[in-house]
């Protein structure tokens, strides 16, 4: 496709397009390139979309390049040359879609951040190119973004729910249904505008993950081991999970491979960002990147979609995981779990700096048995990190309780989701 048209059409194309704006809030400098990054499927594209639009930027402002669309040219610096016979001035904005695509991308980007007159913002997909590589590659210029499927924030503001202080009976009716619509549908942007059936989606995405991420982009030759991997992961959602055990696993099917194999793809799989695997707090670092780590999943679609049993409880701590997650807090650097000699344990502990900001129990369900339970292990975890703030998200249970000189604050999902 000639250059020229392709400029115009692409532009023609994003103002006609219908915008679903993202919570993250982000402002290009000429400082730093801003590399856009997350899980497949997750909007990264769209993103750059809605920073156009919503900062209502002319035509001739900026300059969108997706190196996966069949243009003649792939050479930045001739494309914008174009641009300026087009508009008369030189792009202040460069947005570059899919970068894989362009070879040497590198050398052409860090030659252009040189010049310090562009802000300049790129995508890559998981499949050809990781957020750490990009990193590596643009040698410490770049400042990332991490782009995840909806937040119930998002949710909330697609469906119009201001946030406020108390709702009416009504208001909170509403919010506790569309709670419980996405609860275990997924956030993939896709399924949340009713794009596609969830059931459709999560089996591609399933496959692409597997095919195109991890055999294609590593060049894995054992399909069954890298699925049955991810399915043992997947189906592990909420629990602790040890590569040991799932090497006698497959040695006791007679099937042989290496451990250092099996810890290279846990590696590839949590940089692909479809599992996490989040680390037990330790005041010592390296005893906590030695402790078994707990799974989680980016999207609860993912568990509920790929044939396994539904377990609300499972579904309703990885959906905090991912709102935490969505928040900003880093696994393993603002987020860990917590486990005492004795066996008991606290979901997430939220750590700022070198302060536990807040420990945090997640329970679908509280009754007089496992109420007892949970509270004993907020308790031992409070005494032994040192903080007072305690919760507890629950489904539907609300109450405070003091105990031991220590406040419990027992939250329902849909009231922690919107405050």
């Amino acid at each position: 496709m000639d250059t020229g048209r392709y400029i115009l059409d692409k532009k023609e194309d994003i103002r006609f397009l219908e915008i679903v704006e993202r919570e993250k809030k982000l402002k290009p400098s000429q400082d730093f390139i801003t590399t856009i990054v997350g899980p497949r499927r997750a909007g990264k594209t769209y993103f750059i979309y809605s920073l156009i639009k919503t900062n209502r930027l002319n035509d001739s402002s900026y300059l969108f390049v997706d190196f996966e669309d069949p243009i003649d040219e792939k050479d930045p610096l001739k494309i914008m040359a174009v641009h300026s016979e087009v508009y008369g001035r030189e792009p202040e904005f460069l947005f570059f879609d899919e970068i894989h695509g362009l070879e040497n991308w590198q050398k052409f980007i860090r030659y252009l951040h040189s010049k310090k007159r562009y802000k300049i913002v790129v995508t890559g997909s998981s499949s050809k190119l990781l957020s750490r590589e990009i990193a590596t590659q643009l040698r410490g210029r770049s400042v990332s973004v991490n782009i995840f499927p909806f937040s119930f924030a998002e949710i909330f503001g697609l469906h119009e729910i201001p946030k406020k202080k108390i709702y009416s009976t009504n208001e909170e009716n509403r919010i506790k249904r569309i709670v419980r619509k996405f609860f275990g549908t997924g956030f993939f942007p896709d399924v949340v505008l009713e794009r596609v059936s969830p059931v459709q989606f999560y089996k591609e995405y399933f496959e692409l993950v597997i095919s195109r991420d991890l055999i294609e982009r590593f060049r894995l030759r054992n399909r069954f081991i890298v699925e049955y991997f991810l399915k043992t992961t997947v189906s592990g959602m909420s629990n602790k999970f040890s590569i040991h055990r799932f090497f006698n696993d497959l040695k006791s099917q007679n099937i042989h491979v290496s451990k250092k194999t099996l810890y290279n793809l846990q590696k590839i799989i949590e940089d692909i960002q479809v599992v996490f695997f989040l680390r037990k707090y330790e005041r010592s670092q390296k005893k906590s990147e030695m402790s078994r780590p707990k799974v989680y999943l980016v999207d609860n679609g993912i568990y509920r979609f790929t044939r396994f049993e539904e377990e609300k409880g499972k579904i309703l701590e990885n959906l905090v995981f991912q709102e935490l997650l969505k928040k900003g807090y880093r696994p393993n650097r603002d987020i860990y779990y917590w486990e005492s000699v004795d066996g008991k344990e606290v979901d997430f502990v939220i750590k700022k700096g070198t302060t536990i900001r807040q420990l945090i129990q997640v329970t679908y369900t509280l009754d007089y048995s496992n109420k007892h339970r949970e509270i004993r292990s907020l308790l031992k975890a409070s005494r032994e990190l040192e903080c007072k703030n305690l919760l507890v998200i629950t489904w539907d249970y609300e109450d405070e309780e003091k105990t031991e000189g220590r406040k419990i604050k027992f939250v329902p999902l849909w009231k922690w989701l919107i405050q």
